[in-house]
C-alpha cells in the first residue's frame, strides 16, 4: 500500500517520486525556504531543549467536519465571500441565531483552494466567559504550551508567516476576547486570515462584516408549480430535508403551494425550514402549516435537532434563547416588547410602546442599534426615512412567550393603542383623508393586531382606528376588506362623531365595487349627517364622496354641482392643497359633462401645486386629468406628454399605471397610428384583468370606440399581431414601448435617453449605479453589491439625475435599458 506523502511545511499532496529518486519533502522553493528559515530561527535560538518543536501542519481542511446532509443554495452569497476574502483578512459572518452562518462559512472554507492554505475549524459555543481563550484556540489546533510564552504568543510562533485560515465559529457569546485575540494575531502573523461566524461583529480595525441573510423565498401569490417554486433555497431546503425524512416525498402541484406558504411563514430561517421538513415524516403538511399559526404549538413544533448538533440548535427556541441570554436586562425588555408591533416599526413607534419599566425613551435607538447588531432585529430593505426594522416571525413568537411571562402584555398593548390612536390623528387632520398619503398604511398589520387584541370595542378610540384600517384597505384596493369593517361601523348610532366620514368612506369603496345604488344611498346619508354636524371639513369630503357616486352613475351635472359646493367650502377653510385637488376633481366632472375648456382653466390653476407637493398618487390622478382635457381639446403633443409623465412617477403594479397607457392608446387613435392604439389597448386590459380592476364607464367606453375603430382599420394580419405584441408587453417592457423609449419611435418627452452611446456624460460606476437601478435594487441593496454605503450610492444617484436630466428612477431605468441594448 502506498503511503500518501504531503509537503512538510504547508501540507500540500506530493507528486510521487520518480522511480528509484529521492521522494520530495517540499511542494514548492517557497515551502524550501520557509522549512530553512524555521530551521535557522531554531538555530539562533540556542536549540532550546525544552522548546516543542512546530508539529508539521496535517492536510489542509483537516479540521473542517465532512456533512452528511447536502448543502442548498447560497450560490450568490458564496460569490461574494470569495470577493470578500481576496481583499479582507477577517471576514465575520453575522445573523440571526439559525440562519445558516456555520454552516456557510464551513462550505465556504471547504470550496477554497488547498494547495497553498492551510484552513482550520474552532469551535466556541462550548467555551464560557473567563476560560483564556487564546490557550483553548492552541488546544484546538493540536499546538502544545512552550516555556516562557503566553497563549497568544504560541499561536503566533505556531502559525508564523504561514498562509492559514482560521475558522472561528460562533464567537457572539466571547465577543471582545476574540476581538483581542484576533487583532494580536492578525498583526503578528502576516499569511493568516479569520473567517468569523458570530451574532454581532467583532469591531475590529480592518474588520468586514458580512450579514448572512434568511433563505431566498417564493414570491408571494397562488403560484403552485414546483419548477418555478424549486428556484427557491428555502423551498428546494425543505424537499430536500423532508425527502430525506419521508422517502418518496416530492414537490407537486397538490403540495407546492402549502410548501411555499410553510416557508415564508418561517421568514426562510434555515433552521426553522429545517426541523419543520422533518415533521413530514409524522405530519401532514396542511397539519405543519396549521401549527404554524398558533403561537404556543409553533415553538414546541421547531424542536427535536440532530443529536450530534450543537445543543443550541436542539429547536429554535434553543437558538434564540442561546442569543436571549447575552443581552442585558434594558435589551432583554425592548426586545419582549417588540413582539406587538407584528407589521414592523421605526424608532418613534418602539420608543412610543417599548420606555418606560426602566427602559429610558432616550436609550430606544441605542438598543434598537444594539439588538440589530446582534441579529435579533433586521432591517427592512429600501431607503425609507425613518429606517424601519421587524423581528423574524420565530423570534417574535419566542419574544411573546417572553412577554407574557413577564406581565406586560396588557400595558404594551395599550401603548401600541395609543401610538395608533396618535397617528390617526395626523390622518383626521386631512379634508379628504380617504385619499391621502395615510401614515397608518405603513402600520396596517400592527393597526390589525392591535384591533383583534383590543379588549374594549364599544369604546371611541376602537371605532376611530377601525375607519382608519378601513381607510388603509380602501387606499390598497382592497375593497372588500374595507366594507368589511365599514358594515359594522355604519350600524352604529347615526350621531356618532365618525358617523358622516364613516358613510363617505363606505361610498368610495361602493363606488370601487362598482355597488351604484348602494354608493348613491351611502352617499346621501354621508352629505346628511354632516349638514347637521355643520362640520364644513366633513361636509366637503361628503359632497366629494357623493359627486364621485354621481360620476359612476353617469350623472354628470349632479356630480358637478356637489363639487362646485365642495369647492367654496374648501377654499373658505384657506387650504391650498385641499383646493387644488378639490378643484382637480371639479375639472373632472366638468371633462366628463362637455366642459374641457372650462376644465382646462382649472387644471391650469390646480397643476402646478398638484405637481409640486402633492403625494405621488394625487399628481398622477391630475396628471391623467389634465392630459385627457388636452385630448379632448385636440392638443395631442400636450396630452401625451402629460400620460408620459404619469407612467413616470406610478409604480409599475398599481392599477394608476394602466390609466395613462390607456391615454397614450387614445393618443395614438386620434394621431391615426391604429397598430399602437390596438397594442397599447390589449396591453391594458391584460393589465386591468391582472388586477382585477375596472375603468370609471365612460373611460371605459371611449376606449372601447376607440379599439373598434382601429380593428376596423387594420388588416386581419395586422390587427392579429397588433393584438399578440400587447399581450406579450407588461411590467418594463409596457412602460419602454409606451414611452417610445428603445426602438418605437421616438418621442419628444424622451430626447435625453437618445443620447449617442459614446457620449455618455456618467463615469463607470455611476453608470454602474444607474444598470443596477435597471435590475430593480433599492438604493441599499445597491450599496451591498458594490460595496459603498447607502448615502454614497445616493449621491451618485444625484449626480446621475442633474448629469442626464432624469428625476425618477423609472427614467434612469429606461436610459441604462436602452444603453445596454445599444451595447454601450
Amino acid at each position: 500500500m502506498t503511503r500518501h506523502r504531503t509537503c512538510e511545511a504547508c501540507g500540500a499532496a506530493l507528486a510521487a517520486a520518480p522511480r528509484g529518486g529521492r521522494p520530495a519533502r517540499y511542494c514548492s522553493s517557497a515551502c524550501r525556504q520557509r522549512a530553512f528559515r524555521e530551521r535557522s530561527t531554531h538555530k539562533d535560538a540556542g536549540r532550546e531543549r525544552h522548546v516543542a518543536p512546530v508539529a508539521s501542519p496535517p492536510d489542509p481542511g483537516r479540521g473542517l467536519p465532512r456533512a452528511l446532509d447536502s448543502f442548498v443554495g447560497r450560490r450568490q452569497e458564496m460569490s461574494r465571500l470569495r470577493t470578500l476574502l481576496r481583499t479582507s483578512r477577517l471576514l465575520t459572518l453575522t445573523g440571526a441565531g439559525g440562519v445558516g452562518k456555520t454552516r456557510l462559512a464551513l462550505e465556504f472554507a471547504k470550496g477554497l483552494p488547498r494547495r497553498h492554505m492551510r484552513v482550520d475549524l474552532v469551535a466556541l459555543d462550548s467555551l464560557h466567559d473567563g476560560v483564556p481563550l487564546a490557550q483553548s484556540v492552541a488546544t484546538a489546533l493540536g499546538v502544545g504550551e512552550q516555556a516562557g510564552r503566553s497563549g497568544t504568543g504560541v499561536l503566533v510562533r505556531a502559525i508564523g508567516d504561514t498562509s492559514r485560515l482560521l475558522v472561528l465559529d460562533n464567537c457572539e457569546h466571547l465577543a471582545e476576547p476574540c476581538a483581542r485575540l484576533a487583532a494580536a494575531l492578525l498583526i503578528r502573523c502576516p499569511g493568516l486570515r479569520i473567517l468569523a461566524t458570530s451574532r454581532e461583529a467583532l469591531r475590529v480595525p480592518g474588520e468586514t462584516v458580512f450579514r448572512v441573510g434568511e433563505l431566498s423565498l417564493p414570491p408571494d401569490g397562488p403560484a403552485d408549480d414546483p419548477t418555478a417554486l424549486l428556484r427557491s433555497d428555502a423551498v428546494r431546503l425543505f424537499v430536500e430535508r423532508a425527502s430525506s425524512r419521508a422517502p418518496g416525498f416530492t414537490l407537486g402541484r397538490d403540495n407546492g403551494a402549502t410548501v411555499a406558504e410553510i416557508c415564508r411563514r418561517l421568514d426562510g430561517l434555515t433552521l426553522a425550514v429545517e426541523l419543520a421538513a422533518r415533521r413530514v415524516g409524522s405530519l401532514p403538511l396542511g397539519d405543519i402549516l396549521a401549527g404554524l399559526d398558533d403561537q404556543v404549538v409553533q415553538l414546541s413544533l421547531l424542536t427535536d435537532g440532530n443529536r450530534t448538533g450543537p445543543r443550541r440548535h436542539d429547536g429554535v427556541a434553543a437558538a434564540i434563547d442561546w442569543s436571549h441570554r447575552l443581552l442585558d436586562p434594558e435589551e432583554q425588555a425592548v426586545f419582549r416588547r417588540l413582539a406587538v408591533l407584528v407589521g414592523g416599526f421605526d424608532a418613534g413607534a418602539a420608543q412610543a410602546v417599548c420606555a418606560g419599566g426602566g427602559v429610558a425613551p432616550r436609550d430606544i435607538l441605542r438598543i434598537l442599534c444594539s439588538l440589530e447588531a446582534k441579529s435579533l432585529i433586521v432591517r427592512l430593505p429600501g431607503d425609507a426615512e425613518p429606517a424601519r426594522f421587524r423581528q423574524l416571525r420565530v423570534l417574535r413568537v419566542y419574544a411573546a412567550e417572553r412577554l407574557i411571562v413577564s406581565g406586560e402584555l396588557p400595558t404594551v398593548r395599550r401603548r401600541a393603542l395609543e401610538w395608533l390612536n396618535g397617528l390617526a390623528d395626523l390622518a383626521g387632520n386631512e379634508v379628504f383623508a380617504d385619499q391621502s398619503g395615510n401614515p397608518l398604511i405603513v402600520e396596517r398589520d400592527n393597526l390589525t393586531v392591535a384591533l383583534a387584541d383590543a379588549a374594549d370595542r364599544a369604546t371611541a378610540p376602537y371605532r376611530r382606528l377601525s375607519l382608519e384600517l378601513a381607510r388603509v384597505h380602501y387606499q390598497q384596493e382592497q375593497p372588500s376588506a374595507a366594507r368589511s369593517l365599514l358594515d359594522g361601523l355604519l350600524r352604529e348610532t347615526d350621531d356618532s362623531a365618525i358617523g358622516g366620514a364613516v358613510a363617505a368612506l363606505a361610498t368610495r369603496v361602493a363606488c370601487q365595487r362598482s355597488d351604484l345604488p348602494r354608493a348613491l344611498r351611502l352617499g346621501e346619508e354621508a352629505v346628511r349627517l354632516e349638514r347637521t354636524h355643520g362640520h364644513p371639513a366633513g361636509l366637503a369630503n361628503a359632497l366629494d364622496a357623493r359627486a364621485a357616486a354621481f360620476l359612476c352613475r353617469g350623472e354628470f351635472a349632479a356630480a358637478v354641482a356637489d363639487l362646485r359646493e365642495c369647492l367654496k367650502l374648501v377654499e373658505a377653510l384657506g387650504r391650498p392643497h385641499d383646493t387644488a385637488w378639490c378643484t382637480h376633481h371639479l375639472a373632472w366632472a366638468l371633462l366628463q359633462a362637455g366642459g374641457e375648456t372650462e376644465a382646462d382653466v382649472l387644471m391650469e390653476r390646480c397643476l402646478p401645486v398638484l405637481r409640486e407637493h402633492a403625494h405621488w398618487s394625487r399628481a398622477a390622478a391630475a396628471l391623467h386629468t389634465a392630459g385627457a382635457v388636452r385630448l379632448a381639446l385636440g392638443r395631442l403633443r400636450n396630452a401625451e406628454a402629460l400620460f408620459a409623465e404619469v407612467l413616470e412617477i406610478v409604480p409599475n403594479a398599481s392599477f394608476h399605471a394602466v390609466y395613462p397607457v390607456e391615454g397614450l392608446a387614445l393618443v395614438a387613435a386620434e394621431s391615426g397610428d391604429m397598430r399602437r392604439t390596438l397594442r397599447l389597448y390589449e396591453a391594458s386590459t391584460q393589465a386591468r384583468r391582472r388586477l382585477d380592476t375596472e375603468p370609471e364607464a365612460p373611460w371605459r367606453r371611449r376606449l372601447e370606440q376607440a379599439a373598434i375603430h382601429a380593428r376596423a382599420q387594420l388588416s386581419p394580419a395586422a390587427r392579429d399581431a397588433a393584438l399578440d405584441g400587447g399581450r406579450r408587453l407588461h411590467g418594463d417592457r409596457l412602460v419602454a414601448y409606451a414611452l417610445r423609449v428603445g426602438g418605437g419611435g421616438h418621442h419628444p418627452a424622451t430626447d435625453t435617453t437618445a443620447a449617442p452611446a459614446d457620449q455618455s456624460p456618467l463615469t463607470g460606476r455611476e453608470f454602474m449605479v444607474a444598470e443596477l437601478v435597471a435590475e430593480g435594487l433599492t438604493n441599499h441593496q445597491i450599496a451591498e453589491r458594490l460595496g459603498l454605503s447607502p448615502r454614497t450610492v445616493a449621491t451618485h444617484l444625484d449626480k446621475v439625475r442633474d448629469k442626464l436630466g432624469l428625476r425618477s428612477r423609472t427614467r434612469i431605468a429606461l436610459w441604462a435599458a436602452s444603453r445596454t441594448r445599444s451595447g454601450s
